[in-house]
Order: C-alpha cells, then structure tokens, then sequence
C-alpha cells in the first residue's frame, strides 16, 4: 500500500518524490507519511542521489488532513497523548532537517495544514505562480501544529508568521514569495524547471559541502555567532584534505564541469 502512496523517479542525481493521492489533492494519511520516512531514508542512504524533490500528483501539493478525518475527531471522543519525542531532531517531521542532502518542495499547486508543515522544513521551496497557500488552523480550531510557529517565524519574520497562522487566510504564491517563503516558477513548464535545478545542485555542488553547510543552515537556529563562526573555521580546515576540495580547484581551473565524489 505505502509503495503507491509515493512514487520515486531517480534522473541526473536527483530523486523526486510524488506524493500519489491525486484524487484527494494528496491529502495526508497515516499512510502517507509512513511511505515518505521511508522514502526519505531511502533517498538519503542511497549514493546515487545527490538531491532530493518533494511534489505532489495531480493538481495539489498537499492540502493537509482529510476534512472528513477532521470531523471524526471533532466527537470529542478523549485521545491518548502523542509520545514526547526528545532533541531537535526527532520531532514528527524535523528530522527532514537531519537529511544530509538539499531538500526542495516542488508546490505545484495548493497547500494546507500539515503540508504546508512538511514544505517548511525543506530546504528550497519553488511555487508554482498561481498556486495558493494557507496555514489554516486557527480556521480550524487548531493551533500551529509540528513546530510550524518556530520555524515560520524564522522563515518570514515574527510579523509575518503571526499574519499567516492568527489569521489563516490563504494567499498567492506572489504574496508567499514576497515575504520570503518560497521562489516563484511558470506554472507552465514548473516541473522541469525545480528539476533542473535540483540537478543543478547534484552536478555542480559538491555533496560534502552541500551536506556541511545545511547542517550550518539548521544548527544556525541553535547557535550564537561565535559558535557557527567557529565550526565554520573547524570545517574548513577538514575541507583543505579533501577529494572535493582538490576537485573544486581543479575543474575551475581547467574550465570543465566538475566530477565531485562527496568525499
């Protein structure tokens, strides 16, 4: 079941993974998110691929939760607590953070609530001009859910993120680029595009710096100055022994494409 809730295609180092609930607009399931840790973990541990793209099938990225899950636990039936997970890193959807490859939400078309969530935590988010965006919750009846407050704000800035989760208003792409949310492509043609780029990373970064400096990106949250400027300076010095360092330097004087190996 979990193998067609995500279909995976690996082209010029980049795995791009569909969510395939199309009828639906890719609205998540328990189902759903079993198969994308899986697909994730798969993505990362496989060599082949140096970058990974997250879309959705059909018309929709990923709308959030089913409404009519939403009505059954409306019943007011009491649920048991979730687990208390520990570290930055174990949270329900943060350990997209811990992947060690570039992460991009392709957001070909609307999303909501917890979809929105998972794009958050990508590294890149390319929207398709035209598709819309919404938080949702506080229409709901909910609260920001999986950490989105925390990290929205550090996204778009505390104004910003307030105005997107206190109202749940839903908004254009041009709107969620203009705070900085996401970039905007051509509808037409959005699919190749975010690939080419994708491919762009694979091919032309090295993966070893690409893995360092999203680790950079992510512990930067954590981090005062000193302490990011500091496992700057410990790193590059680790950098001046490596293959892809030496590759760096070598392709850009040769003037040839380079031939990174990740190591």
């Amino acid at each position: 079941m979990q193998a067609q809730e995500i279909l995976v295609d690996v082209k010029d180092r980049v795995a791009t993974l569909t969510f395939n609930r199309p009828e639906r607009m890719n609205a998540w399931s328990p189902e759903l998110e079993a198969a994308l840790r899986d697909r994730i973990a798969a993505a990362a541990s496989d060599e082949a691929v140096r970058a990974i793209v997250l879309t959705g099938a059909g018309r929709g990225f990923c709308v959030g939760v089913q409404m009519n899950k939403l009505a059954q636990n409306a019943s007011g039936a009491p649920t048991a607590p979730p687990e208390r997970r520990l570290g930055n890193f174990e949270q329900r959807y943060s350990y997209l953070l811990n992947v060690p490859k570039p992460i991009i939400a392709a957001i070909n078309g609307p999303v909501a609530g917890v979809g929105l969530c998972i794009a958050l935590y990508c590294d890149l988010r390319y929207m398709a001009a035209g598709a819309k965006l919404t938080t949702s919750f506080a229409r709901r009846g909910l609260v920001a859910e999986h950490g989105s407050a925390w990290i929205l704000s550090r996204l778009v800035g505390p104004m910003n993120a307030a105005d997107l989760l206190l109202s749940a208003r839903t908004i254009g792409a041009e709107e969620a680029e203009r705070v900085g949310l996401v970039k905007v492509l051509p509808a037409e043609g959005f699919e190749s595009a975010v690939h080419g780029i994708a491919a762009d990373l694979a091919n032309l970064s090295s993966p070893r710096s690409m893995r360092i400096i999203k680790r950079q990106l992510v512990l930067a949250h954590f981090q005062d100055l000193a302490e990011a400027t500091q496992m700057a300076e410990e790193e590059i010095i680790k950098c001046r022994s490596t293959a892809d360092y030496k590759e760096g330097v070598a392709h850009f004087i040769e003037k040839r494409k380079p031939e990174f190996t990740g190591k």
